[in-house]
Order: structure tokens, then C-alpha cells, then sequence
């Protein structure tokens, strides 16, 4: 078969080296015997698949930034070695997308420019690697990450519509390189089969936004007002976090609540920690190197205000945002030491933020020993009372006898013909539904959830009606006037009706014009000598 206009020669040779690894020249008479076999072809529809498996594995990874730095905190708690690995995935990802993706478009090119698809062995084998290793990464994040499946689909309601576009948009251009196919293929069984796939899977597409939705489809005068902002551990992306640097720079963000970790001294002083050992935010394997690997609350308070609990944040840059701190911060950052809970009290009843904290570790011997210690220091530090959010569970109506002032927040959802009246709660953004979080708010209950990062996430639980947010960003959040995206359903259904009318022109078109295009490529031209008879035979009839 001729090569199709357009498609000249030496482009069809290249194409064919870059796909086969081989230089296999485009001239019919030089690829004799070459065509696609149906082994061809089966490589072909593994490499479409491996494409949208690693496509799929690229959105995931762009999900799951949200709670990376849970995972690079799980990860230095095992092995004491800090690194961003969200970067490692980010890299590895993208080379793994940016070869099938090439090497699609490279077999998509050749079928237009009518070439064999004899794709090489070392391609083949690099295809099974790339499926192994995505096919690896989704099933370690079922086994150690599961919750991270339920992120996925509540990021559907963020990107459901423009997904939609996007998947609407891509099988529209197959349908040049699947209308040049069915046209030179000879198999009409091939050919109606092909014609069925391609028709069910674009009906699915158009029809799938009657299963899209989203809470952010809305009238603007529907949507609630904007979450509050909570401080998890302060502000973590400008400051070391749980110390009072990160508390005055959450303070600036606007937050209204600083989220923190208490735990209590051997001798008996609540402070700020989150982890069970001081390894990751404190220089105490150099000051302490025999002790390093003890818990937190086997140090005593002078022990502990000893320890450096800024420069960790310079040196292994927990977030991005380290590097672009100013020199002033960065001095300040050198001189933080580890916070007892009754300054960091002191530090919210100045600035007149409320505070949240948990009390760990929960299993310890002394429990009611570090409750009794962190009571007192709450009542000391004389801030007003409803400014303390208390999340402990354990020796809960204890604490309400002592202090009766404090706001209890609770870490579970309200149970069936339960009699204590729930005012707040705080969850993972997992675990509640849209549907649910609008009921809560129906019934007046305050729902913080927790950790909130990404703009995506922050406008769908905005458009939801969430109480609050839980953050390391609050920076980011606070500079957010309306969410995202916002789009009346009317305005929506048009976006919609459009898409899918312009994309079934689109496709008609393509199988017109090819059908026009080859079949005008299979009339031969006249020579010049049949030309030129033609003119003298016409003279002398004249």
C-alpha cells in the first residue's frame, strides 16, 4: 500500500527505527513480507493498557501528595534516613508515563502512515517492566496505605467533570489512527469487533457524567462560608513544627486553632512532641547520643531544654518551603528549643487562638499521672478555659469534673441513640462522606478533619461545608477567596451536552475523511504519456 499523502518517507523510516529498533526502510518494495500480525496487534493493546495503568498510577500519585509527609515521616521512623520520597515517586512516575506514552504515539503515527507495528523486543521487555513496577506500587499502597484509595474517590468529586473532558477528548483523536486501521484491515470480524468496543466505550463516556458528582456544583449564593483553618502542629511548611516559632507563624497564616502533641517529663512537665522519640525533631542523638533511642518522657524537663529543636528543620527540609525562608527566619528557627505546654498556653492566650491537642502516648503506665499534670497546667496558665479543645478519651469525665470549661472534641462519629451530645468532633477527611458532613452541620456540630494540604481537597470539603481544616499549609489556604472551582448544574449540563456533540462530529468526520483520503490513495494516478495521447488525440480529431 502507497504511503498516505503527508506522511513522507524519511518520517515513516524513523518512525519505524524509534518503534522497531531497527532500520527498516518505508519503501514498499524494501518491507516486503513486513505487515502486522495479530501478535503485532496484541502487542499494541498491551502497550494502550500499560499506558492507562500508568496514566491511573500518575493521578494517583498527584492524590496522594496530600499525606506524602506522613509516609516520609513513617519511612524516617523506620529506617532514620529523611528524604522527600513524594519526589523519588513524582520522577519515577513520570519517566515510566512520559516511555508509553511515547511509544503510543509513536505506534498511533505509524498506523496512520500505513507501517508495520513490529515493535522490538527490548520495548516488549521494558512494557512488562513498567506494568510489574506499577502493578507493585497499587498493591503496596492497598496493603500500607488503604485510606488512600478513599482520598481517590473523594478526589473524583474535584476532578470528575474535567476528567470526563479529558477521557472524552483522548478516545476522540483514537478514532483517526482506529479509522485508518478498520479501513485497511481486511478481517470483518476484526473490523466489527473493533467498531463495537470503540461505540461502547465512547456511549460510557458520554453518559457518564449522570454518575459524576460533586458537592462544588453549585450556585454561588448556595455555598457555605469558608472553613477555619487549624494549625497542625502550627505552621510546619515556615517553621519547625511544635515549637513557639511555628505557633506565632500559624498565628500570622490567621489560623484560629494551634493543633498540637503533648506529652509529659519525667518530672513531671507536660510539653510539645509528637513523636514517641526526639530523634527526628531534636539534635538529641549528638547531646544525648546514649539516650537517643529512649521515649520522650523518659527525659526530664532540664534534659529536654537542652535539646535543639530548630536546626533539624534547616538541614533535612521537611517541606519545599525551607528554602525560600528569609535570613531572619532562618536565624530564628537556630535559636527554637522544645516548648512546655504552659508557654505554649500562654503564647495562645496572647494571640487569642483557641488549642487543640492530644495527650500520648495512650498506653503509658502513667496516664493519669500526665492528665493530672496537664490539667494542672491548664488552670495555671489561667487562659480562659473554652479556648482549650481537649481530644484525650481517656479519663474523659474526669477531666470534665476538674475543668468543666473545656471544649471536648471527640475522635468518632456520633453513634445510633447515643445519649452525650457531640458538639465537636475531628476525623480524617476520609472518613466522612459529603452527605455527612452536611448533616452535622444541619445538627450544629463543629467537624474539623484532618490533614488538609492541597487546594483540590480544601474546595471540596469548603463546598461540603466542613467546620474547619486541619493543615500544614496555611499559607496556601488562606490566600483561597472561593474554592477551586464552583459551577451551577445548568451551566455544568451545557458544558456537558457540549463536549459530547462536538466530540461524535469529530469523530464521523474522522471515519468520512479517511475513508475519502485512502480511497483516493488507491486510484492511480495517470502517467504523463497517457496524458500527453490524449491531447494529440484530440488535436487531430479537431
Amino acid at each position: 500500500m502507497a504511503d498516505p499523502a503527508g506522511c513522507c518517507r524519511p518520517c515513516a523510516t524513523c518512525l519505524l527505527c524509534l518503534y522497531s529498533c531497527q532500520w527498516i526502510t518505508a519503501k514498499k518494495e524494501k518491507r516486503k513480507g513486513l505487515r502486522t500480525t495479530k501478535c503485532d496487534c496484541s502487542w499494541f493493546l498491551f502497550l494502550f493498557l500499560t499506558f492507562l495503568f500508568t496514566l491511573v498510577w500518575l493521578y494517583f500519585t498527584i492524590i496522594i501528595l496530600n499525606d506524602f509527609h506522613n509516609f516520609n515521616e513513617f519511612i524516617f521512623k523506620q529506617r532514620k534516613l529523611w528524604l522527600d520520597w513524594s519526589l523519588v515517586l513524582l520522577i519515577a512516575t513520570a519517566v515510566l508515563i512520559t516511555y508509553s506514552a511515547t511509544l503510543l504515539v509513536l505506534a498511533l503515527c505509524l498506523q496512520l502512515c500505513g507501517q508495520p507495528l513490529k515493535l522490538h523486543w527490548l520495548h516488549k521487555t521494558l512494557l512488562i517492566f513498567t506494568a510489574l513496577v506499577v502493578a507493585a506500587a497499587f498493591t503496596g499502597l492497598g496493603i500500607k496505605w488503604a485510606e488512600e484509595w478513599r482520598s481517590a474517590h473523594i478526589s473524583l468529586q474535584a476532578t470528575g467533570p474535567f476528567l470526563h473532558i479529558g477521557a472524552v477528548g483522548g478516545m476522540t483523536l483514537l478514532a483517526w489512527p482506529l479509522a485508518s486501521f478498520i479501513y485497511r484491515t481486511r478481517s470483518t470480524g476484526l473490523r466489527v469487533s473493533l467498531l463495537l468496543v470503540y461505540c461502547a466505550v465512547m456511549i460510557a463516556l458520554y453518559l457518564a457524567p449522570l454518575a459524576i458528582t460533586s458537592p462544588c456544583i453549585m450556585e454561588e449564593k448556595q455555598l457555605p462560608p469558608k472553613p477555619a483553618l487549624v494549625g497542625h502542629r502550627g505552621a510546619p511548611m515556615l517553621a519547625p513544627e511544635n515549637t513557639l516559632m511555628s505557633l506565632q507563624k500559624a498565628v500570622d497564616c490567621d489560623v484560629q486553632v494551634f493543633e498540637t502533641d503533648v506529652m509529659v517529663s519525667a518530672d513531671g512537665v507536660p510539653f510539645l512532641m509528637h513523636d514517641e522519640e526526639l530523634t527526628r525533631t531534636t539534635n538529641v542523638q549528638a547531646v544525648f547520643p546514649e539516650r537517643a533511642a529512649l521515649n520522650s518522657t523518659a527525659f526530664n524537663w532540664t534534659d529536654l531544654q537542652q535539646l535543639d529543636a530548630g536546626s533539624w528543620f534547616l538541614e533535612r527540609r521537611p517541606f519545599p518551603t525551607v528554602q525560600s525562608l528569609s535570613a531572619s527566619d532562618r536565624r530564628e528557627v537556630a535559636k527554637q528549643r522544645i516548648p512546655s505546654l504552659q508557654q505554649a498556653l500562654e503564647a495562645a492566650k496572647q494571640s487569642n487562638i483557641s488549642i487543640m491537642f492530644d495527650l500520648r502516648p495512650e498506653n503509658h503506665s502513667d496516664y493519669q499521672s500526665f492528665i493530672n499534670a496537664t490539667l494542672e497546667a491548664i488552670l495555671e496558665s489561667g487562659i480562659p478555659l473554652q479556648q482549650v479543645l481537649w481530644l484525650p478519651d481517656g479519663f474523659r469525665e474526669q477531666v470534665r469534673q476538674q475543668a468543666p470549661g473545656l471544649q471536648q472534641v471527640y475522635g468518632r462519629k456520633r453513634l445510633q441513640n447515643e445519649e452525650e451530645l457531640l458538639l465537636h468532633v475531628n476525623l480524617p477527611y476520609q472518613d466522612m462522606s459529603s452527605e455527612e458532613i452536611r448533616q452535622y452541620r444541619q445538627d450544629n456540630v463543629s467537624v474539623n478533619l484532618y490533614v488538609v494540604n492541597q487546594p483540590w481537597l480544601f474546595s471540596v470539603l469548603w463546598c461540603s461545608g466542613v467546620s474547619s481544616v486541619t493543615t500544614n499549609a496555611c499559607q496556601v489556604l488562606k490566600e483561597m477567596k472561593r474554592p477551586i472551582w464552583l459551577l451551577p448544574s445548568s451551566t455544568y449540563l451545557m458544558i456537558w451536552i457540549v463536549t459530547d456533540s462536538v466530540s461524535l462530529l469529530a469523530i464521523l468526520w474522522a471515519f468520512v475523511l479517511l475513508k475519502y483520503w485512502l480511497f483516493s490513495l488507491s486510484v492511480p494516478p495517470e502517467s504523463e504519456t497517457d496524458v500527453l495521447l490524449t491531447k494529440i488525440n484530440s488535436l487531430m480529431q479537431e
